[in-house]
């Protein structure tokens, strides 16, 4: 399918072989792909072309792939990153979050798994002027703002879209498996305790200035949006 304005998705990949294949399904799906193979070029890129979505390899030759997400982030690049990635332990969630990623994706690498989770970021974005309010947070939809008593928190796009659905559901006991097909949208292998990884930092978010906790656990079954 090609998609009418061809976003551009920069890649930061030092594997000639896998760097060409993501360029080869990049583009069959309509995207623009732009290769580069180091750090340095990657960084200056993202600064110039603002990209729609930076995907890049943890494993870089010379350089983590985490350095580089967070050098992008302390430049004020925006755009979301995924971090191509071969382990799943929590202590690689936690790393990839902390570097300022949105998400990340397991090797070995598999066209469509992938494609599917690029589709899930750079969808057309829709027209809106709905906000979601529950007490003194306040999430817009265009412009995917949080604030909480006029204080602006910066959230990833997962981050953003977690919140959003337990925002969208107040009140109401959401299940782990509810809460991965919503906001995730694509099966994990195996446990996954990812969903305690990003309610953790948004719990450290939301809280940053004394706030009460709004993100309560329910064990054994889930989440829920709630005053107390």
């Amino acid at each position: 399918m090609t998609l009418a304005q061809n976003p551009c998705v920069l890649v930061i990949e030092s594997d000639e072989g896998l760097a060409n294949q993501l360029s080869y399904d990049l583009k069959e799906a309509g995207y623009e792909p732009d290769i580069v193979r180091d750090a340095s070029n990657g960084l200056q890129i993202s600064r110039n072309l603002q990209p729609a979505l930076i995907v890049v390899d943890r494993m870089l030759s010379g350089e983590s792939g985490l350095s580089v997400c967070k050098n992008l982030r302390t430049e004020g690049v925006c755009s979301p990153v995924l971090i191509l990635m071969a382990r799943d332990s929590v202590e690689d969630r936690v790393a990839c979050l902390e570097a300022g990623a949105d998400d990340y994706f397991l090797k070995p690498y598999r066209s469509e798994d992938f494609l599917s989770l690029v589709r899930l970021y750079l969808q057309p974005e829709v027209d809106s002027t709905e906000q979601l309010r529950f007490g003194d947070l306040v999430l817009d939809i265009a412009t995917r703002r949080v604030l909480i008593n006029s204080r602006t928190i910066d959230l990833t796009m997962k981050e953003f879209e977690l919140l959003k659905y337990l925002m969208e559901h107040p009140r109401e006991v959401l299940t782990r498996e509810q809460i991965l097909e919503n906001v995730w949208g694509y099966d994990f292998m195996g446990e996954s305790n990812v969903i305690e990884v990003y309610i953790r930092y948004l719990r450290l978010k939301i809280e940053e200035e004394g706030q009460k906790r709004l993100i309560q656990t329910v064990r054994g079954v889930g989440y829920v949006l709630r005053e107390s």
